[in-house]
């Protein structure tokens, strides 16, 4: 049951939006028990981001949720590859680019909870 959400400072075209969609599919799969099976993916483009002070340059603010326990090994090779992916799709560089990992214990879906 992970999610990644994706504020983006661009604007995305629908082929860079199935592109990213079908990058994070795969790239899920790097944290142990997790795969594109249960992920839930969201994009909010033309998002206002300051980094330093600045918005001249393609920012990312990205979000990873994840039910269960927080896996920092995993998550750190997950950065890796967001960074990857973001860059080689959007053209964003990576110190452009924050990622936020959450770990949850309750999480619900289809009118129960986990």
């Amino acid at each position: 049951m992970p999610f990644i959400n994706s504020k983006i400072s661009t604007k995305l075209t629908k082929q860079q939006e199935l592109e990213l969609k079908s990058k994070l599919g795969e790239a899920i799969s790097i944290i142990p028990g997790k795969s594109e099976k249960w992920l839930m993916a969201g994009f909010e483009d033309e998002y206002s981001l300051y980094f330093a002070g600045d918005n001249s340059a393609p920012t990312a603010f990205i979000e990873v949720s994840v039910f269960g326990a927080e896996n920092n090994e995993a998550f750190s090779a997950l950065t890796a590859k967001l960074c990857e992916i973001y860059n080689n799709v959007l053209g964003i560089s990576p110190d452009r680019i924050y990622i936020k990992y959450e770990g949850v214990t309750n999480w619900g879906w289809n009118g129960s909870n986990f």
